[in-house]
Protein backbone atom coordinates (compact mmCIF):
# COMPACT_ATOMS: atom_id res chain seq x y z
CA UNK A 1 0.00 0.00 0.00
CA UNK A 2 1.29 3.74 -0.94
CA UNK A 3 1.96 5.87 1.95
CA UNK A 4 -0.38 8.59 0.04
CA UNK A 5 -3.33 6.30 0.07
CA UNK A 6 -3.31 6.12 3.99
CA UNK A 7 -2.86 10.06 4.46
CA UNK A 8 -5.82 10.76 2.18
CA UNK A 9 -8.17 8.57 4.52
CA UNK A 10 -6.43 9.96 7.46
CA UNK A 11 -7.63 13.60 6.10
CA UNK A 12 -10.74 11.65 5.21
CA UNK A 13 -11.60 10.69 9.12
CA UNK A 14 -10.44 13.55 10.28
CA UNK A 15 -13.01 15.82 8.54
CA UNK A 16 -15.81 13.25 9.33
CA UNK A 17 -18.08 13.79 11.93
CA UNK A 18 -19.91 10.87 12.14
CA UNK A 19 -18.95 7.50 13.56
CA UNK A 20 -20.51 5.42 10.80
CA UNK A 21 -18.38 7.79 8.10
CA UNK A 22 -15.19 6.93 9.90
CA UNK A 23 -15.45 3.19 10.22
CA UNK A 24 -16.57 3.02 6.51
CA UNK A 25 -13.51 4.86 5.35
CA UNK A 26 -11.33 2.92 7.77
CA UNK A 27 -13.21 -0.54 7.20
CA UNK A 28 -12.06 -0.26 3.55
CA UNK A 29 -8.45 1.22 3.80
CA UNK A 30 -8.00 -2.42 5.89
CA UNK A 31 -8.96 -4.23 3.35
CA UNK A 32 -6.94 -2.67 0.63
CA UNK A 33 -3.74 -2.78 3.19
CA UNK A 34 -3.19 -6.53 3.42
CA UNK A 35 -0.19 -7.22 5.50
CA UNK A 36 0.55 -3.68 6.55
CA UNK A 37 -3.17 -3.80 8.25
CA UNK A 38 -1.23 -3.83 11.59
CA UNK A 39 0.62 -0.77 10.37
CA UNK A 40 -2.84 1.29 9.40
CA UNK A 41 -4.22 -0.15 12.47
CA UNK A 42 -1.26 1.12 14.82
CA UNK A 43 -0.52 4.85 13.08
CA UNK A 44 -4.06 5.57 12.82
CA UNK A 45 -5.18 5.07 16.46
CA UNK A 46 -1.81 6.81 17.67
CA UNK A 47 -0.18 3.47 18.67
CA UNK A 48 2.86 3.79 16.71
CA UNK A 49 4.20 0.79 18.46
CA UNK A 50 7.60 1.88 17.42
CA UNK A 51 8.92 4.36 19.36
CA UNK A 52 12.13 6.74 17.44
CA UNK A 53 13.23 8.76 20.31
CA UNK A 54 12.54 11.66 17.72
CA UNK A 55 12.03 15.15 19.17
CA UNK A 56 10.86 18.57 17.29
CA UNK A 57 14.37 19.48 16.89
CA UNK A 58 15.06 16.34 14.51
CA UNK A 59 11.59 17.11 13.03
CA UNK A 60 12.02 20.96 12.27
CA UNK A 61 16.15 19.45 10.76
CA UNK A 62 14.41 16.95 8.81
CA UNK A 63 11.77 19.06 7.23
CA UNK A 64 15.27 20.89 5.63
CA UNK A 65 14.79 18.30 2.75
CA UNK A 66 13.42 19.33 -0.38
CA UNK A 67 9.38 17.87 -0.91
CA UNK A 68 9.37 15.47 -2.66
CA UNK A 69 7.15 16.06 -6.54
CA UNK A 70 5.45 12.92 -6.53
CA UNK A 71 4.36 10.11 -3.81
CA UNK A 72 6.40 7.34 -3.77
CA UNK A 73 6.53 6.16 -0.36
CA UNK A 74 5.15 2.56 0.67
CA UNK A 75 3.44 2.11 4.29
CA UNK A 76 6.26 -0.77 4.22
CA UNK A 77 9.09 1.32 3.68
CA UNK A 78 7.80 3.67 6.42
CA UNK A 79 7.61 0.86 8.85
CA UNK A 80 10.63 -0.39 8.18
CA UNK A 81 12.27 2.64 8.42
CA UNK A 82 10.79 3.62 11.50
CA UNK A 83 12.15 0.55 12.95
CA UNK A 84 15.85 0.97 11.73
CA UNK A 85 15.60 4.10 13.39
CA UNK A 86 14.44 3.14 17.20
CA UNK A 87 16.78 0.02 16.53
CA UNK A 88 19.51 2.73 16.37
CA UNK A 89 22.09 2.82 19.59
CA UNK A 90 25.75 3.76 20.87
CA UNK A 91 27.70 6.39 20.09
CA UNK A 92 26.76 9.19 16.93
CA UNK A 93 23.13 6.93 17.07
CA UNK A 94 21.49 10.25 17.91
CA UNK A 95 22.93 12.24 14.71
CA UNK A 96 22.07 8.89 12.71
CA UNK A 97 18.75 8.91 13.56
CA UNK A 98 18.08 12.39 12.43
CA UNK A 99 20.28 11.78 9.19
CA UNK A 100 17.30 8.62 8.57
CA UNK A 101 14.64 10.74 9.66
CA UNK A 102 15.87 13.42 6.81
CA UNK A 103 16.23 11.06 3.91
CA UNK A 104 12.80 9.60 4.56
CA UNK A 105 11.32 13.25 4.69
CA UNK A 106 13.03 13.88 1.65
CA UNK A 107 10.88 10.88 -0.06
CA UNK A 108 7.97 12.08 1.22
CA UNK A 109 5.33 14.85 -0.45
CA UNK A 110 3.99 17.58 1.67
CA UNK A 111 1.08 15.93 3.00
CA UNK A 112 3.05 12.79 3.27
CA UNK A 113 5.49 14.90 5.84
CA UNK A 114 3.27 16.51 7.43
CA UNK A 115 1.53 12.70 8.62
CA UNK A 116 5.06 11.74 9.73
CA UNK A 117 5.77 14.59 11.51
CA UNK A 118 2.57 13.81 13.72
CA UNK A 119 3.38 10.21 13.64
CA UNK A 120 6.93 10.43 15.11
CA UNK A 121 5.83 12.80 17.89
CA UNK A 122 2.80 10.94 18.67
CA UNK A 123 0.27 13.72 17.58
CA UNK A 124 -1.42 11.81 15.08
CA UNK A 125 -5.25 12.57 16.46
CA UNK A 126 -7.76 12.19 13.87
CA UNK A 127 -10.85 10.85 15.58
CA UNK A 128 -9.54 6.83 15.18
CA UNK A 129 -9.75 5.57 18.23
CA UNK A 130 -9.51 2.23 18.98
CA UNK A 131 -13.44 2.00 19.27
CA UNK A 132 -14.14 3.26 15.52
CA UNK A 133 -11.28 1.24 14.56
CA UNK A 134 -12.71 -2.21 16.14
CA UNK A 135 -16.12 -1.11 13.84
CA UNK A 136 -13.85 -1.20 11.28
CA UNK A 137 -11.78 -4.52 11.79
CA UNK A 138 -14.76 -6.35 11.57
CA UNK A 139 -16.48 -4.32 9.06
CA UNK A 140 -13.64 -5.33 7.11
CA UNK A 141 -12.58 -8.76 7.86
CA UNK A 142 -16.43 -9.97 7.88
CA UNK A 143 -16.67 -10.78 11.94
CA UNK A 144 -18.75 -9.99 14.21
CA UNK A 145 -17.87 -7.02 16.43
CA UNK A 146 -18.22 -8.87 19.58
CA UNK A 147 -15.07 -11.23 18.41
CA UNK A 148 -13.01 -8.11 17.48
CA UNK A 149 -13.78 -6.86 20.94
CA UNK A 150 -12.98 -10.16 22.84
CA UNK A 151 -9.85 -10.61 21.17
CA UNK A 152 -9.20 -6.94 22.36
CA UNK A 153 -9.91 -7.08 25.80
CA UNK A 154 -7.62 -10.24 26.08
CA UNK A 155 -4.58 -8.82 24.10
CA UNK A 156 -5.04 -4.99 24.47
CA UNK A 157 -3.06 -4.92 21.13
CA UNK A 158 -5.37 -3.40 18.36
CA UNK A 159 -2.51 -3.98 15.19
CA UNK A 160 -2.47 -7.61 16.17
CA UNK A 161 -6.12 -8.15 16.31
CA UNK A 162 -6.60 -6.92 12.99
CA UNK A 163 -3.95 -8.34 11.31
CA UNK A 164 -5.56 -12.19 12.87
CA UNK A 165 -9.09 -10.88 11.62
CA UNK A 166 -7.91 -9.94 8.46
CA UNK A 167 -5.40 -12.97 7.66
CA UNK A 168 -7.60 -15.27 9.96
CA UNK A 169 -11.07 -14.62 10.25
CA UNK A 170 -13.02 -15.84 13.56
CA UNK A 171 -10.91 -18.94 13.69
CA UNK A 172 -7.84 -16.64 14.34
CA UNK A 173 -9.21 -14.32 16.74
CA UNK A 174 -10.62 -17.58 18.96
CA UNK A 175 -7.21 -18.11 19.08
CA UNK A 176 -6.12 -15.29 21.58
CA UNK A 177 -6.87 -16.20 25.21
CA UNK A 178 -5.01 -15.53 28.56
CA UNK A 179 -1.57 -16.25 27.76
CA UNK A 180 1.28 -15.76 29.98
CA UNK A 181 3.69 -12.53 29.58
CA UNK A 182 1.01 -11.69 26.77
CA UNK A 183 -0.46 -8.37 29.58
CA UNK A 184 -4.25 -7.90 29.30
CA UNK A 185 -5.98 -4.64 29.07
CA UNK A 186 -6.49 -3.42 32.98
CA UNK A 187 -10.31 -3.66 33.96
CA UNK A 188 -11.15 -0.39 34.80
CA UNK A 189 -13.48 2.20 37.42
CA UNK A 190 -16.54 3.95 36.69
CA UNK A 191 -16.92 7.10 39.27
CA UNK A 192 -19.91 6.64 41.52
CA UNK A 193 -21.15 9.52 44.13
CA UNK A 194 -21.02 7.99 46.77
CA UNK A 195 -20.86 4.31 49.14
CA UNK A 196 -25.17 4.49 48.53
CA UNK A 197 -24.67 5.34 45.25
CA UNK A 198 -22.56 2.25 44.80
CA UNK A 199 -24.27 0.20 46.64
CA UNK A 200 -27.57 0.94 44.93
CA UNK A 201 -25.74 -0.47 41.67
CA UNK A 202 -24.00 -2.83 42.74
CA UNK A 203 -26.24 -4.58 45.56
CA UNK A 204 -23.64 -5.25 47.78
CA UNK A 205 -20.42 -4.75 47.40
CA UNK A 206 -16.36 -5.73 47.96
CA UNK A 207 -15.28 -2.26 48.78
CA UNK A 208 -11.00 -2.32 48.55
CA UNK A 209 -8.77 0.54 49.64
CA UNK A 210 -7.99 2.76 46.26
CA UNK A 211 -4.26 3.23 46.10
CA UNK A 212 -2.87 6.24 44.13
CA UNK A 213 0.40 3.92 43.03
CA UNK A 214 1.50 2.57 39.96
CA UNK A 215 -0.70 -0.18 38.49
CA UNK A 216 0.72 -3.34 37.72
CA UNK A 217 0.26 -6.94 36.22
CA UNK A 218 2.67 -9.58 37.26
CA UNK A 219 2.68 -13.43 35.03
CA UNK A 220 4.80 -15.87 36.81
CA UNK A 221 5.85 -19.38 35.07
CA UNK A 222 7.72 -21.27 37.54
CA UNK A 223 10.96 -19.32 38.59
CA UNK A 224 10.50 -16.74 35.41
CA UNK A 225 7.98 -13.77 36.71
CA UNK A 226 7.67 -10.71 34.37
CA UNK A 227 5.67 -7.32 35.51
CA UNK A 228 3.48 -5.16 33.26
CA UNK A 229 2.18 -1.19 33.73
CA UNK A 230 -1.19 0.06 32.79
CA UNK A 231 0.04 0.58 29.59
CA UNK A 232 1.09 -2.70 28.82
CA UNK A 233 4.90 -1.80 28.95
CA UNK A 234 7.09 -4.48 30.60
CA UNK A 235 8.73 -2.82 33.52
CA UNK A 236 10.15 -6.44 35.27
CA UNK A 237 13.50 -4.55 35.54
CA UNK A 238 12.53 -1.70 37.58
CA UNK A 239 10.54 -3.97 40.04
CA UNK A 240 12.53 -6.58 41.66
CA UNK A 241 10.76 -6.64 45.15
CA UNK A 242 7.20 -7.76 43.24
CA UNK A 243 9.39 -10.26 41.07
CA UNK A 244 10.75 -11.46 44.35
CA UNK A 245 7.12 -11.27 46.05
CA UNK A 246 5.49 -13.51 43.12
CA UNK A 247 8.35 -16.14 42.73
CA UNK A 248 7.79 -17.05 46.55
CA UNK A 249 3.72 -17.67 46.26
CA UNK A 250 2.74 -21.10 46.39
CA UNK A 251 1.66 -21.91 42.91
CA UNK A 252 3.66 -22.25 39.45
CA UNK A 253 1.24 -20.30 36.94
CA UNK A 254 -0.27 -16.84 38.08
CA UNK A 255 -1.47 -13.93 36.59
CA UNK A 256 -2.07 -11.22 39.21
CA UNK A 257 -3.14 -7.72 39.13
CA UNK A 258 -2.81 -4.81 41.60
CA UNK A 259 -0.93 -1.74 42.76
CA UNK A 260 2.68 -0.98 43.77
CA UNK A 261 3.36 1.96 45.79
CA UNK A 262 6.15 3.70 47.62
CA UNK A 263 5.25 3.86 51.44
CA UNK A 264 6.91 6.12 54.30
CA UNK A 265 8.24 4.43 57.41
CA UNK A 266 4.18 4.84 59.23
CA UNK A 267 3.09 3.13 56.09
CA UNK A 268 1.34 6.16 54.64
CA UNK A 269 1.19 6.54 50.94
CA UNK A 270 4.01 8.50 49.37
CA UNK A 271 3.14 11.27 46.31
CA UNK A 272 2.20 9.07 43.08
CA UNK A 273 5.09 11.03 41.97
CA UNK A 274 7.58 9.26 44.24
CA UNK A 275 6.12 5.99 42.95
CA UNK A 276 6.83 7.03 39.64
CA UNK A 277 10.32 7.71 40.13
CA UNK A 278 10.53 3.55 40.69
CA UNK A 279 9.81 3.60 36.70
CA UNK A 280 11.98 5.47 35.29
CA UNK A 281 14.05 5.01 32.06
CA UNK A 282 17.20 5.50 33.66
CA UNK A 283 17.89 4.07 36.72
CA UNK A 284 20.38 2.82 39.89
CA UNK A 285 17.40 0.52 40.86
CA UNK A 286 19.28 -1.14 44.35
CA UNK A 287 20.27 2.70 45.06
CA UNK A 288 16.41 3.50 44.49
CA UNK A 289 15.26 0.16 45.84
CA UNK A 290 17.16 0.78 48.92
CA UNK A 291 15.73 4.60 48.75
CA UNK A 292 12.22 3.97 47.93
CA UNK A 293 11.40 0.25 48.46
CA UNK A 294 8.40 -0.67 46.93
CA UNK A 295 5.27 -2.38 48.47
CA UNK A 296 2.99 -4.54 46.48
CA UNK A 297 -1.18 -5.37 46.97
CA UNK A 298 -2.97 -7.80 44.53
CA UNK A 299 -6.65 -7.35 44.27
CA UNK A 300 -7.22 -9.53 41.49
CA UNK A 301 -6.39 -12.89 40.75
CA UNK A 302 -7.29 -13.71 36.45
CA UNK A 303 -5.03 -16.66 35.99
CA UNK A 304 -3.99 -19.52 37.88
CA UNK A 305 -1.85 -22.67 36.99
CA UNK A 306 -3.37 -23.27 33.82
CA UNK A 307 -7.14 -21.94 33.84
CA UNK A 308 -8.41 -18.72 33.22
CA UNK A 309 -10.47 -17.06 36.02
CA UNK A 310 -11.65 -14.21 33.58
CA UNK A 311 -15.55 -15.23 33.38
CA UNK A 312 -15.64 -16.21 36.77
CA UNK A 313 -17.55 -14.07 39.15
CA UNK A 314 -15.14 -12.04 41.47
CA UNK A 315 -16.29 -13.31 44.22
CA UNK A 316 -14.75 -16.53 43.59
CA UNK A 317 -11.47 -15.04 42.57
CA UNK A 318 -11.16 -13.17 45.67
CA UNK A 319 -11.14 -16.51 47.10
CA UNK A 320 -8.54 -17.54 44.84
CA UNK A 321 -6.63 -15.32 45.25
CA UNK A 322 -6.80 -15.33 49.28
CA UNK A 323 -5.51 -19.35 48.69
CA UNK A 324 -2.38 -18.11 46.77
CA UNK A 325 -1.41 -14.65 48.12
CA UNK A 326 -1.23 -13.66 52.11
CA UNK A 327 -3.21 -11.27 53.47
CA UNK A 328 -0.22 -9.06 53.68
CA UNK A 329 0.31 -8.60 50.28
CA UNK A 330 -3.69 -7.93 49.62
CA UNK A 331 -5.69 -4.46 49.13
CA UNK A 332 -7.62 -4.21 52.37
CA UNK A 333 -11.01 -5.12 51.63
CA UNK A 334 -14.56 -5.18 52.89
CA UNK A 335 -17.68 -7.28 51.39
CA UNK A 336 -20.81 -5.51 53.22
CA UNK A 337 -23.68 -3.94 51.66
CA UNK A 338 -24.38 -2.07 55.25
CA UNK A 339 -23.56 1.59 53.91
CA UNK A 340 -22.69 2.22 57.86
CA UNK A 341 -19.76 0.07 57.12
CA UNK A 342 -18.61 1.24 53.61
CA UNK A 343 -18.80 4.81 54.92
CA UNK A 344 -16.60 3.85 57.73
CA UNK A 345 -14.33 2.06 55.80
CA UNK A 346 -14.28 4.56 53.20
CA UNK A 347 -13.42 7.01 56.20
CA UNK A 348 -10.11 5.06 57.48
CA UNK A 349 -8.95 4.58 54.01
CA UNK A 350 -9.03 8.81 53.61
CA UNK A 351 -7.67 8.49 57.03
CA UNK A 352 -4.38 6.47 55.65
CA UNK A 353 -3.66 8.73 53.07
CA UNK A 354 -5.71 6.59 50.35
CA UNK A 355 -7.58 7.79 47.28
CA UNK A 356 -10.67 6.19 48.24
CA UNK A 357 -12.08 3.07 47.43
CA UNK A 358 -13.02 0.85 44.65
CA UNK A 359 -16.51 -0.92 44.95
CA UNK A 360 -16.59 -4.09 43.13
CA UNK A 361 -19.96 -6.28 42.29
CA UNK A 362 -19.59 -9.82 43.61
CA UNK A 363 -21.18 -11.38 40.67
CA UNK A 364 -19.26 -9.83 37.83
CA UNK A 365 -16.50 -11.48 35.55
CA UNK A 366 -13.04 -9.52 34.83
CA UNK A 367 -13.81 -7.59 31.90
CA UNK A 368 -10.33 -6.54 30.71
CA UNK A 369 -9.89 -3.05 29.15
CA UNK A 370 -13.26 -1.36 29.78
CA UNK A 371 -14.66 0.77 32.02
CA UNK A 372 -17.73 -0.87 33.03
CA UNK A 373 -20.96 -0.89 35.82
CA UNK A 374 -18.97 -3.83 37.60
CA UNK A 375 -16.29 -0.90 39.36
CA UNK A 376 -17.20 1.86 41.03
CA UNK A 377 -14.54 3.92 42.68
CA UNK A 378 -15.34 6.66 45.67
CA UNK A 379 -12.56 9.10 46.09
CA UNK A 380 -12.71 13.14 47.06
CA UNK A 381 -11.81 15.43 43.99
CA UNK A 382 -10.49 18.65 44.39
CA UNK A 383 -11.85 21.65 42.64
CA UNK A 384 -10.11 25.03 41.98
CA UNK A 385 -12.15 28.19 40.46
CA UNK A 386 -9.29 28.93 37.75
CA UNK A 387 -8.84 32.07 35.08
CA UNK A 388 -8.19 30.60 31.25
CA UNK A 389 -5.76 32.20 29.67
CA UNK A 390 -5.49 30.66 26.15
CA UNK A 391 -6.91 28.20 24.47
CA UNK A 392 -5.37 25.31 21.47
CA UNK A 393 -7.69 24.95 18.15
CA UNK A 394 -9.28 21.02 18.30
CA UNK A 395 -8.07 18.17 16.42
CA UNK A 396 -10.24 15.61 14.51
CA UNK A 397 -13.82 15.81 15.46
CA UNK A 398 -12.70 18.93 17.48
CA UNK A 399 -11.30 20.62 14.59
CA UNK A 400 -12.96 24.38 14.42
CA UNK A 401 -13.02 24.61 17.99
CA UNK A 402 -11.37 25.98 20.66
CA UNK A 403 -10.62 22.93 23.16
CA UNK A 404 -7.32 22.53 24.97
CA UNK A 405 -7.44 25.49 27.69
CA UNK A 406 -4.36 26.61 29.65
CA UNK A 407 -5.69 27.60 32.94
CA UNK A 408 -4.03 29.64 35.52
CA UNK A 409 -4.42 30.78 39.60
CA UNK A 410 -4.23 34.23 40.78
CA UNK A 411 -1.12 35.70 42.11
CA UNK A 412 -2.44 38.83 44.41
CA UNK A 413 1.68 38.86 45.52
CA UNK A 414 3.39 39.40 41.99
CA UNK A 415 0.10 40.38 39.52
CA UNK A 416 -1.32 38.67 37.27
CA UNK A 417 -2.21 34.64 36.78
CA UNK A 418 0.42 32.04 37.17
CA UNK A 419 -0.28 28.76 34.43
CA UNK A 420 -0.88 25.75 36.49
CA UNK A 421 -1.69 22.93 32.97
CA UNK A 422 -3.88 22.58 30.86
CA UNK A 423 -7.11 20.31 29.80
CA UNK A 424 -9.64 19.36 27.19
CA UNK A 425 -11.04 16.95 29.49
CA UNK A 426 -15.53 17.21 30.26
CA UNK A 427 -16.19 19.52 27.39
CA UNK A 428 -19.34 18.99 25.69
CA UNK A 429 -20.46 19.77 22.10
CA UNK A 430 -22.36 22.34 23.09
CA UNK A 431 -19.59 24.00 25.46
CA UNK A 432 -16.67 23.91 23.01
CA UNK A 433 -19.07 25.99 20.74
CA UNK A 434 -19.69 28.47 23.65
CA UNK A 435 -16.55 28.36 24.59
CA UNK A 436 -15.04 29.24 21.51
CA UNK A 437 -17.37 31.93 20.56
CA UNK A 438 -16.50 33.32 24.29
CA UNK A 439 -13.09 32.92 23.67
CA UNK A 440 -12.01 34.97 19.98
CA UNK A 441 -14.31 37.84 21.67
CA UNK A 442 -11.43 37.95 24.06
CA UNK A 443 -8.33 37.71 22.00
CA UNK A 444 -5.25 38.81 22.78
CA UNK A 445 -3.33 37.41 19.84
CA UNK A 446 -2.07 34.19 18.40
CA UNK A 447 1.12 32.06 18.33
CA UNK A 448 0.59 29.07 16.20
CA UNK A 449 -2.22 27.18 16.87
CA UNK A 450 -2.43 28.91 20.39
CA UNK A 451 -4.95 31.74 20.53
CA UNK A 452 -3.98 34.09 23.91
CA UNK A 453 -7.18 35.66 25.67
CA UNK A 454 -7.92 38.10 27.92
CA UNK A 455 -7.40 36.37 31.89
CA UNK A 456 -11.66 37.03 31.76
CA UNK A 457 -13.81 33.77 31.96
CA UNK A 458 -13.39 31.25 35.32
CA UNK A 459 -13.59 27.99 35.34
CA UNK A 460 -14.48 25.23 38.35
CA UNK A 461 -11.77 22.35 37.33
CA UNK A 462 -11.58 18.96 39.25
CA UNK A 463 -8.40 17.42 39.62
CA UNK A 464 -7.01 14.68 41.81
CA UNK A 465 -3.97 16.17 43.34
CA UNK A 466 -0.85 18.57 42.81
CA UNK A 467 1.95 17.50 41.50
CA UNK A 468 5.78 18.80 41.37
CA UNK A 469 6.47 20.24 37.87
CA UNK A 470 9.11 22.42 36.63
CA UNK A 471 7.02 22.99 33.09
CA UNK A 472 5.46 25.76 34.45
CA UNK A 473 6.26 29.05 36.73
CA UNK A 474 4.54 27.96 39.74
CA UNK A 475 6.78 24.96 40.03
CA UNK A 476 3.60 22.66 40.41
CA UNK A 477 0.26 21.44 38.01
CA UNK A 478 -2.96 19.71 38.53
CA UNK A 479 -2.95 15.98 37.63
CA UNK A 480 -6.26 14.77 36.15
CA UNK A 481 -7.73 17.99 35.26
CA UNK A 482 -11.04 18.53 34.13
CA UNK A 483 -13.96 20.94 33.46
CA UNK A 484 -16.34 20.84 35.88
CA UNK A 485 -18.38 24.00 34.62
CA UNK A 486 -17.93 27.92 33.89
CA UNK A 487 -18.62 30.00 36.74
CA UNK A 488 -20.17 32.88 35.01
CA UNK A 489 -20.65 34.25 38.79
CA UNK A 490 -17.46 34.80 39.28
CA UNK A 491 -14.86 37.31 38.11
CA UNK A 492 -10.96 36.76 37.81
CA UNK A 493 -10.18 38.82 40.69
CA UNK A 494 -12.07 35.97 42.53
CA UNK A 495 -10.51 33.03 41.28
CA UNK A 496 -8.29 30.98 43.65
CA UNK A 497 -4.54 31.89 44.29
CA UNK A 498 -1.33 30.19 43.62
CA UNK A 499 -1.01 30.15 47.49
CA UNK A 500 -3.86 27.82 47.95
CA UNK A 501 -2.84 25.61 45.19
CA UNK A 502 0.53 25.24 47.04
CA UNK A 503 -1.10 24.39 50.03
CA UNK A 504 -3.04 21.56 48.76
CA UNK A 505 0.46 20.41 47.19
CA UNK A 506 1.78 20.67 50.64
CA UNK A 507 -1.24 18.50 52.41
CA UNK A 508 0.36 15.59 49.92
CA UNK A 509 4.05 16.15 49.56
CA UNK A 510 6.56 14.60 52.26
Amino acid sequence: MRLHELVHVSLQVTAARARLEKTALLAELLRRAGPQAAEVAAWLTGDARVRTNLGPAAVRAAWEEPVAAEPTLTVADVASSLEAIAALQGTGSARTRVQRLRELFGRATADEREFLSRLVLGDLRQGALEGVMADAVARAAGVPLDEVRRALLLTGDLPSVAAAALGGGVAALRGFGVQLFRPLAPMLAQPAQDVADALTRLHGAAFDYKLDGARVQVHRRGDEVRVYSRRLNEVTAAAPELVAAVRALPARELVLDGEAIVLRPDGSPQPFQVTMRRFGRRLDVESMRTKLPLSTFFFDLLYVDGESLLERPAIERFGALGDVVPAALQVPRLVTADAAAAAGFLAAARAAGHEGLVAKSLDAPYAAGQRGGGWLKLKQADTLDLVVLAAEWGHGRRQGWLSNLHLGARDPEAGGFVMLGKTFKGLTDAVLEWQTQALLARELGREGHIVHVRPELVVEIAFEGVQTSPRYPGGVALRFARVKRYRPDKTAAEADTLARVLALHARTTP
